[in-house]
């Protein structure tokens, strides 16, 4: 039978390494300027030992320098041109830019967003779905004492809260954001770009009617819960079908208050009560997307757990 020879021979690493493509870190490396006054630890040598650290799962810098030192000799198929020490390893942290790092990611992402894709809810709904969450990493105090938050006893609680946006059409993040573990969660709604392509799914933590009323100008959906304490009016009580045998309880268009810059306005939403027989509880969502049957929209909120498995 026929067999390929093109990775006899070549580590699992260095066969890895050789599917990115030099063009990406070179025009990422120009672009963001990341190899200016370098002479010999490069960008993509910075890029090679950064992967090594994540594969080979270091700890510290020093464990990478040690590592990388002692396959001296054995890292052709890695492409690496210069092995660093670990204070070489630490100076080009500081200074390289971590956009270089983010802009090869997404290339990378956009080179090979046919093969890791494995659903295909988009080709359902017709438009892509986007989920988020947040988890907070806890750091030692004396690194890190500056970004906690200060709890009622008076101990600061450090530590970095990491937002993390995954389209369900693909098991890797789409983008990722560290925050102090004191910033509340809807902070991350800024730094998002929505359009009529796309629908939010997120906890409920991240309740904002001033952004979901953004979303609806954008023409952007979201399914999220709703809070415990929430004010709002009901406005219409919608049929369910009697087809429909899949736990909905309540199908309702509810009214919210908006605080806005220049005072208050109205926002009419969608509510929808499930009962999920596997987990024996009720559910209330929250939703901007009207003409969605409201199992499908238990449907989307379920997907969002597998966002939990990434912190696992």
């Amino acid at each position: 039978m026929n067999k390929s020879t093109y990775f006899f021979g070549q580590s699992v690493f260095g066969q890895l390494i050789s599917m990115i493509d030099s063009g990406i870190i070179a025009r990422n490396s120009k672009r963001h300027k990341a190899d200016h006054y370098v002479k010999r630890f490069m960008a993509k040598d910075h890029l090679i030992s950064m992967l090594f650290c994540v594969f080979a799962k270091c700890s510290s810098l020093r464990e990478v320098a040690g590592a990388m030192l002692g396959l001296s000799g054995k890292t052709r198929h890695f492409q690496l041109g210069h092995i660093p020490y670990r204070s070489t390893l630490s100076d080009a942290n500081k200074r390289r830019s971590v956009d270089f790092f983010s802009g090869v990611y997404h290339d990378l992402l956009r080179e090979y967003q046919h093969v890791i894709s494995d659903t295909r809810f988009k080709a359902v709904l017709n438009k892509q779905v986007e989920i988020f969450d947040s988890t907070v990493i806890s750091l030692f105090q004396d690194i890190l004492k500056c970004v906690g938050r200060t709890p009622s006893n008076g101990k600061r609680k450090g530590g970095i809260k990491v937002h993390t946006v995954i389209n369900v059409d693909e098991p890797v993040p789409k983008m990722v954001w560290f925050t102090s573990a004191a910033t509340h969660d809807h902070a991350l709604l800024k730094k998002l770009s929505p359009d009529d392509n796309t629908i939010y799914v997120f906890d409920k933590g991240y309740n904002d009617y001033k952004a979901f009323k953004l979303f609806g100008k954008k023409g952007a959906g979201f399914v999220t819960r709703i809070k415990d304490d929430a004010v709002y009016k009901v406005e219409q009580e919608l049929h369910v079908e009697e087809c429909i045998h899949s736990g909905v309880l309540e199908d309702t268009i509810i009214e919210v208050t908006v605080k806005e810059d220049d005072g208050q306005g109205k926002l009419m939403l969608r509510k929808v009560v499930f009962y999920d027989r596997v987990l024996k509880r009720k559910f209330e969502f929250l939703t901007n997307l009207f003409d969605l049957r409201p199992d499908m929209i238990a449907a989307l909120y379920k997907i969002r757990w597998q966002i939990e498995l990434l912190f696992r």
